[in-house]
């Protein structure tokens, strides 16, 4: 009988999980389609209110009042950016309110990672903080790092001087 309860307990965590996974899923889905279809409102509030946002730029680490501000006008504009799910990998532990996930996305920059974490809210899942960087071949990094050399080198200076 012991092991009877154990196993159903098991069984429940499990179910629990792919439950847990498959919400995040389409949280992230609805996420990217929101800002496909130009919806701010869908958009943000798929979003915590101390979000961040953390772009391909290393200027852009945004709170969520700044990368509203910066969005708008594309959303205004009636075209955000649209990105669709290549892959995704959702880890969340049973009973938490907290999950994470990375995603290999197709974008117009080409191929992106997007990785971040999610909150359980009273509202379900919403997205905490998400980080995008655009995916470079190893044998490309050379190049890539000549070509932004003169940018890192002023960015590393100024936040060296803070």
């Amino acid at each position: 009988m012991k092991n009877l309860v154990i196993f159903i307990c098991f069984a429940i965590a499990i179910t629990s999980q792919a439950q847990t996974k498959k919400e995040i899923n389409t949280v992230l889905e609805q996420w990217h389609k929101a800002a496909a279809d130009a919806s701010f409102d869908s958009y943000f509030g798929l979003m915590t209110n101390d979000a961040i946002f953390i772009g391909t730029d290393a200027t852009e680490n945004w709170d969520l009042a700044s990368f509203k501000a910066f969005s708008k006008p594309y959303f205004d504009k009636g075209k955000a950016w649209s990105f669709s799910t290549l892959e995704r990998n959702i880890f969340a532990q049973t009973d938490s309110k907290l999950a994470w996930f990375d995603e290999l996305l197709d974008t117009q920059m080409g191929i992106c990672r997007g990785s971040g974490v999610l909150e359980k809210t009273t509202e379900g899942w919403k997205i905490k903080h998400y980080v995008l960087s655009i995916a470079i071949p190893n044998e490309n990094v050379k190049e890539i790092t000549i070509l932004k050399e003169s940018f890192d080198s002023d960015l590393i200076k100024k936040l060296r001087s803070k």
